[in-house]
Order: structure tokens, then C-alpha cells, then sequence
């Protein structure tokens, strides 16, 4: 028998596998360095909180508005002014012992006291703070401790100034209604009275800055005010009571000598020119206000 033909064996297909080839990627081409330019250092951006010489006077005014003994001293001085003038008007009678004295000076009697009311506060402002040691965290904040007594002063200025004035100008119209048929009678344009009125506003407002000054210097509110009375008002008249010549002249000088000088509309017999007693008045303010600042600088809180 012939033997079966062997079927052919299927030839396998191999797939070739051949390695990746690879492929070199072109080199970029060298950058040239450039070299490093020195930077110049930029000033730092003003921070928001820094200590101004505004902002100072403005957290300043704000102390001494947000009090309730503030608002009330300064309505006390106000309303003093306003009501001695209208008592002085309407009991004044033409050709009785009050007919020599200057119509300003007459109506304006109640300068004496808001000046002792305007002296409290501005003791209050500098030595108040002491009292109840806000001070530190005021001195912790201004570092430099100037601009905070100077602050204290401008601000005070203006309170006092403004308040005088105001009592002045409502004053002397309200008083004149009630003199309006005796000789003291005048219109508020009469001659010498506007200089009168502003010279006893600023007056009573230089005499209430010694004040401030001598609180800074005693940091004490009992001291201060003892000193005030004492050396402002009490020696003087101690003093004018000597039979010497000297005392008499010098006294003239004092704050509250000065002050009185100021207010009147015709030179006043015995007392200093306005010339004189201003700047008088500005001597015993910056005196004052300048010895508290040195030793605020060289003290410790």
C-alpha cells in the first residue's frame, strides 16, 4: 500500500521585531546670559496706623469730647457768662455807683467764674489722665510724648476760645436789651466792643492754659488746682494789697490781671495796655506749657 502523503507543514509567519531606533533631538542653541542688574530697594509703603502729628490731635478731640465732665464744664462756663450778664441788666439803673465802669466789663462779670470752670477743665485734660492712668497707654501710643501735650493744648485752645466767644457774643446783645434806657446802653458795632469781646474771650481761654500747664507739671488734679488758685488768683491780690510800688506794677502782669485788662472797651485805670497784658498772658501760657514739656520728656510715666 502506498503510504498517506504527509500533509505539508503550515509555515509560521514571524513578525519582526526590530528595535526603536533612536532618534537624537537637535540641541537648542545656547542663550546668552544676561547678568543680574543690582536691584535698588523700594521704600516701604507708608503703614495705615503710623503716628501722625493729625491723627494726634484728632484722637485728642475725640478724648476730650467724649467725655460727659467735658461737655458739662464747658455748658457750666457758657451758661455762667450768659446768666451774671442778665442779672447785671436787668437790676443795673442809670446814676447809681456802677455808672463809671465800662459796659463790657459790667456785663461780662461772669468771666470770673467760668474762668475757675475753663481752669478745671484744662487741669482735667492733662492731669485727669494721670489720675486714671490712661496716660501710659497715650504715651505707649506716641512714643515721642511732645506731640501729645501740644495736641492737648491745640485742642483745649479751641474748646475754651470758641466757648468764651459764644458766651460773649450772646451776652452782650442780651444784657444791652435789658439797658437798652440807661447810659450803658450800646449796640454790639460800638466802638472798642468787639475788640473787647474777642480780648476777653481770649482772655479767660490763655488764663485757662496756665491751667493745663500746671496739670501737666503736678500730675495731680488736687495739686494742680490748689497751685491755680493759690498762684493765679489768691497771690495777686495778696501782692496788690502792699503798700509798694513794685507789687503794684508787677501785679498788673499777672494771668488774671492781665486777662481783665483785655476785656474792656476803654483803657482801664491802674491796669496794663492790651498790648502789654497779651503778651504777658502768652508768657505765662508758654512759660508754663514749655517747663511741662521738658520735664514730660525727662519723667517716666
Amino acid at each position: 500500500m502506498t503510504p498517506a502523503p504527509t500533509p505539508p507543514t503550515p509555515r509560521t509567519s514571524h513578525t519582526s521585531r526590530t528595535s526603536p531606533t533612536s532618534h537624537t533631538s537637535p540641541t537648542p542653541p545656547t542663550q546668552p546670559i544676561e547678568p543680574i542688574q543690582p536691584t535698588t530697594p523700594t521704600q516701604p509703603a507708608p503703614h495705615p496706623h503710623t503716628v501722625t502729628p493729625l491723627r494726634v490731635l484728632h484722637a485728642e478731640w475725640f478724648k476730650l469730647r467724649s467725655l460727659r465732665s467735658s461737655r458739662i464744664t464747658a455748658a457750666t462756663a457758657v451758661a455762667l457768662v450768659v446768666g451774671v450778664a442778665l442779672l447785671m441788666g436787668g437790676t443795673y439803673e442809670s446814676g447809681g455807683g456802677d455808672s463809671d465802669i465800662d459796659p463790657v466789663v459790667m456785663v461780662l462779670q461772669g468771666t470770673l467764674l467760668s474762668q475757675i470752670c475753663l481752669a478745671v477743665l484744662g487741669i482735667l485734660v492733662t492731669a485727669g489722665e494721670y489720675a486714671t492712668g490712661s496716660i501710659r497707654s497715650t504715651l505707649t501710643a506716641v512714643p515721642a510724648r511732645l506731640p501729645v501735650l501740644w495736641a492737648k493744648a491745640a485742642v483745649f485752645t479751641a474748646t475754651a476760645f470758641t466757648a468764651s466767644l459764644t458766651a460773649a457774643l450772646v451776652s452782650y446783645p442780651a444784657a444791652q436789651f435789658l439797658l437798652a434806657d440807661t447810659d450803658k446802653a450800646g449796640p454790639l458795632w460800638d466802638d472798642g466792643v468787639p475788640a473787647a469781646l474777642v480780648g476777653s474771650s481770649a482772655g479767660v481761654t490763655l488764663v485757662a492754659l496756665v491751667a493745663l500747664g500746671l496739670g501737666a507739671l503736678l500730675r495731680s488734679v488736687p495739686g494742680a488746682l490748689g497751685a491755680f488758685i493759690g498762684g493765679v488768683v489768691v497771690v495777686p491780690e495778696i501782692l496788690g494789697a502792699l503798700p509798694y510800688e513794685v507789687t503794684e506794677q508787677a501785679v498788673r502782669y499777672f494771668p488774671t490781671q492781665a486777662a481783665y485788662a483785655l476785656g474792656s472797651s476803654t483803657p482801664l485805670p491802674g491796669a496794663a495796655s492790651p498790648g502789654a497784658a497779651l503778651a504777658a498772658l502768652l508768657l505765662w501760657a508758654g512759660g508754663t506749657l514749655a517747663l511741662a514739656g521738658v520735664l514730660l520728656r525727662r519723667r517716666d510715666v
